[in-house]
């Protein structure tokens, strides 16, 4: 199985029944309603990406921009580092694309690891014995 295909199940994978519909609904313009309606798996709805020329393996700007507008942080962040690790096309050397109005996601990968300051809970030291 090639990275790609192993990063198109893992997607798959993470993706429920209700999570499709929001993916559908956030890329409406692209796909018709009547070929959305008959998109019911993520495997299918990637296979259209694939054969409408929005998805390639070495071309994943349309699904990253789709898991940012979804509030899909976990899937954008896996995208993301196969973009990196894979196909070694970092932020700053990224190619210009059609959707050149996606934001930097790398925000997000820094969301997922590290808290922020605010984030963090800072308990009180415990009391102490007399």
């Amino acid at each position: 199985m090639s990275e790609y295909s192993s990063l198109l199940s893992d997607l798959s994978e993470n993706i429920t029944n209700e999570d499709l519909e929001q993916l559908k609904s956030a890329c409406k313009e692209d796909i018709p309603e009547d070929q959305s309606n008959s998109i019911t798996s993520s495997k299918e709805w990637f296979s259209y990406l694939e054969k409408n020329d929005k998805l390639a393996q070495d071309d994943l700007s349309y699904i990253e921009h789709i898991f940012e507008i979804s509030r899909r942080p976990d899937l954008l962040t896996r995208v993301i580092e196969y973009r990196t690790t894979v196909l070694k096309i970092s932020e700053d050397d990224e190619i210009d694309t059609k959707l050149t109005r996606i934001p930097s996601a790398k925000k997000y990968k820094d969301i997922i690891r590290q808290p922020s300051e605010d984030e963090i809970i800072k308990l009180a030291p415990p009391p102490k014995k007399a």
